[in-house]
């Protein structure tokens, strides 16, 4: 299963999950420090929101789309790789609270993209781990 990731950054953490828990009819799937997500099945979407600058207004901080194995991710940097793009891969990383190996793009207005697969649950926000490439995006870039 494969879903499209929007990552927010939201000046008002309580008030943006207060917000979504109302309009997306269920409760965060995971609740951190400045960090929450709602992982839905239908439609198949993860909300992530971050904390921002309270005197700021939401705006994106990067999409995604979560899949399930590194199989998958290795198969969509080939690709990525050969269709032209530029390429940064992150393995073994903590970022979002979740151990993930991913592959970030930027799209033509330079909003980042990451392919992800999330290994397992972390207790950091941060980003950890090994890179292939110099650090193009920290983790949840803003």
């Amino acid at each position: 299963m494969s879903r499209i990731q929007l990552a927010l950054r939201v000046p008002d953490l309580e008030a943006s999950i207060t917000f979504y828990t109302k309009l997306l009819g269920t409760q965060p799937a995971k609740r951190r420090p400045g960090y929450a997500n709602f992982a839905l099945t239908e439609p198949p979407l993860k909300l992530v929101l971050l904390e921002g600058e309270p005197t700021t207004d939401t705006h994106l901080d990067h999409l995604g789309i979560e899949v399930d194995t590194t199989d998958t991710v290795t198969a969509t940097t080939t690709r990525l790789t050969q269709a032209g793009l530029a390429t940064f891969e992150e393995n073994d990383t903590t970022c979002c609270y979740a151990l993930q190996d991913k592959v970030w793009v930027h799209g033509p207005g330079k909003e980042p993209w990451e392919v992800y697969v999330v290994k397992a649950d972390a207790d950091t926000l941060g980003k950890s781990g090994t890179t292939n490439t110099p650090d193009p995006t920290p983790c949840c870039p803003s």
